[in-house]
């Protein structure tokens, strides 16, 4: 009966730490791959910051050739530049963030690169929601992002920021001097009135000797018709005398 009693008690024992190996190793299999990022000056409105991402490799038969990020909130993809980059791969903007890719890296390995933000918005928190594509099509999506502590299954790479410097202020969205769109106005508004001028010009000179010429014409056929009329009268005249 002891005998019995400890094998089943062994059972259990190695049934339960058999359990406890597989909750483990499905609770680590989500987090064994992940996408992250962090950053030079993690602070609201700093600038020229330089945002370091790396996006861990998942799969056994291919290797990362192109990520696709979508970019936060105050984070325009002009105001975006390349750094460091796997050999080969270059950076593209996007209507809503960049792309950057190449040839496709080695199997397991990860991909690490670097950007230059002009400027981090006055947030607390950004996130970077990222596609990975391999080299045989398949896409990874860390696109999701928890709120209020909760976990997800494929977060997005988030960079949480600390409070802005004392006297940081918002910079000018565009790297082109700003007098440039405001001086430009002053020629044109200076060189539109001078179009209709030079167009109305040629016309009232036109339309002022159409004006002489006509008043001459009448003039000369006035007078013909006086001297018509006065020869007539006359000879009516001698006419009449004559009879």
């Amino acid at each position: 009966m002891k005998r019995s009693h400890t094998r089943l008690q062994l059972s259990r024992t190695a049934f339960t730490t058999a359990c406890a190996v597989v909750v483990v190793g499905l609770a680590a299999g989500p987090a064994a791959a992940h996408a992250e990022v962090t950053a030079s000056d993690p602070r609201a409105l700093a600038e020229n910051v330089t945002l370091v991402f790396t996006s861990e490799a998942e799969s056994d038969t291919a290797g990362i050739a192109e990520l696709r990020v979508v970019l936060p909130k105050g984070i325009a993809p002009d105001a975006v530049a390349l750094g460091d980059a796997p050999e080969g791969w270059k950076l593209t903007a996007t209507p809503d963030g960049y792309a950057i890719g190449g040839p496709a890296l080695a199997t397991g390995t990860d991909a690490e690169y670097s950007i230059t933000v002009r400027q981090l918005p006055d947030e607390k928190s950004l996130a970077f929601k990222t596609l990975e594509t391999y080299g045989d099509g398949k896409i990874s999506r860390w696109i999701e992002v928890p709120t209020d502590g909760e976990k997800v299954d494929n977060p997005a790479p988030v960079l949480e920021l600390k409070a802005a410097a004392p006297g940081a202020k918002p910079i000018a969205p565009s790297p082109s001097p700003s007098p440039t769109p405001s001086s430009a106005p002053s020629p044109e508004q200076s060189a539109a009135p001078s179009a209709p001028v030079a167009s109305a010009s040629p016309q009232a000179t036109s339309a002022e000797e159409a004006g002489r010429s006509t008043g001459a014409t009448v003039g000369v056929i006035a007078a013909v018709l006086l001297l018509v009329a006065a020869g007539t009268f006359w000879w009516v005249r001698r006419s009449r005398s004559r009879a």
